[in-house]
């Protein structure tokens, strides 16, 4: 299982479900401002959930020249010049949930319901059982039904749902919701015993 071997494969090309043509390769030093202007078209109703304000230049800066694909695995998509989706796959060195990767997502709000997030999401599904992992989770506000709608048909489950249990920039709460991927197959269970 090698980090080497899952970048092999980008870029990759895509068609989204209405023909348009995509490119999927990871993040690069090159992408600072092109991720900052896809941050910046999130609505601003999203962006009160996105961790760094996405004024914060250096935020994306350091995400560019600070790569370290062992620890996040970041994909984007292009549409020509322009980001239309971010997925970021992190991964824990060590500890008792080393197995399990953990996955946000955005697609540019022009681009949604064209299988942006699915795309992305196979991507890193596949990638993910050659790092190792043996599942996937995602952590949620209640209210994104579609980015919801996305893992479960990937296969992703409910795991649990906290009501009002995150809050937001302006101080407003929201459940949260934490749903999983189980990568392994029932043949590598059964190898194991």
């Amino acid at each position: 299982m090698s980090l080497e071997y899952v970048l092999e494969k980008f870029p990759v090309k895509a068609r989204l479900k209405d023909g348009t043509e995509v490119v999927i390769r990871p993040l690069s030093k090159r992408d600072a401002t092109a991720l900052q202007k896809f941050f910046y078209a999130v609505p601003e109703p999203e962006r009160l959930f996105i961790e760094r304000p996405v004024t914060d230049k250096k935020f994306f800066v350091d995400a560019c020249t600070k790569l370290d694909f062992n620890r996040n695995f970041t994909l984007v998509m292009w549409h020509g010049s322009k980001m239309i989706g971010w997925i970021n796959l992190h991964q824990r060195m060590g500890g008792w949930r080393r197995h399990i990767g953990r996955i946000t997502l955005l697609t540019h709000p022009n681009y949604r319901g064209r299988d942006v997030s699915r795309l992305l999401l196979e991507e890193i599904v596949t990638g993910s059982r050659y790092l190792g992992l043996w599942k996937l989770e995602a952590e949620l506000n209640g209210e994104r039904s579609i980015a919801i709608r996305s893992l479960e048909v990937l296969g992703f489950r409910k795991l649990y749902c906290l009501p009002e249990y995150v809050i937001d920039m302006t101080r407003q709460t929201h459940d949260f919701l934490l749903m999983g991927l189980d990568l392994k197959t029932d043949e590598e269970y059964a190898s194991a015993g």
